[in-house]
């Protein structure tokens, strides 16, 4: 990673990222968070900021197809990783199985916590084809919902797993 003193004398850093399957290279600080990147410097607005402390989930991206809250990773950590936001979820126009079955079991209200609900989904479905819905709780358990009370979501990530 190339470090660069900018003429304020701060240091910069120039990290290489590959987001939902696309390369970019970004200048940041060394505290510059993930979540930031994502959201200020590659537009990829579906990545919330709800608490910034790591306790909401409503920041989860995928990093090297682990659930992480992208408000407490660091921008220079994610060099070299392959990072999936909920961008990078469905293919075009077609959503992702898991997003059709949110839609169908009438897994989302407000909205704020679909993305990161979404993507721990992922991230268990793709270890777990099969979970059961201990497994389920247990995998969106750093995930905050304020308005479903998880039901719905746990049926809709289940109904994946039936099929």
């Amino acid at each position: 990673m190339q470090a660069i003193t900018g003429e304020d004398g701060i240091k910069r850093f120039l990290v290489n990222l590959t987001v939902n399957g696309d390369n970019h290279s970004v200048m940041v600080k060394a505290n510059t968070l993930l979540a930031n990147v994502l959201r200020e410097q590659l537009n990829l607005t579906g990545t919330k900021k709800g608490c910034e402390l790591g306790d909401c989930g409503s920041c989860t991206v995928l990093l090297d197809g682990k659930p992480v809250n992208s408000c407490i990773v660091l921008a220079v950590e994610a060099e070299g990783k392959e990072i999936v936001t909920i961008e990078g979820v469905s293919k075009g126009d077609q959503l992702d199985k898991i997003q059709e079955s949110f839609i169908e079991n009438a897994a989302v209200q407000c909205g704020y916590c679909t993305p990161g609900m979404i993507l721990s989904a992922k991230a268990l479905l793709a270890r777990n084809t099969h979970p059961t819905e201990d497994e389920v709780r247990e995998a969106i358990g750093g995930n905050l919902c304020r308005c479903t009370g998880y039901v719905n979501i746990v049926k809709a990530i289940l109904a994946v797993g039936k099929k």
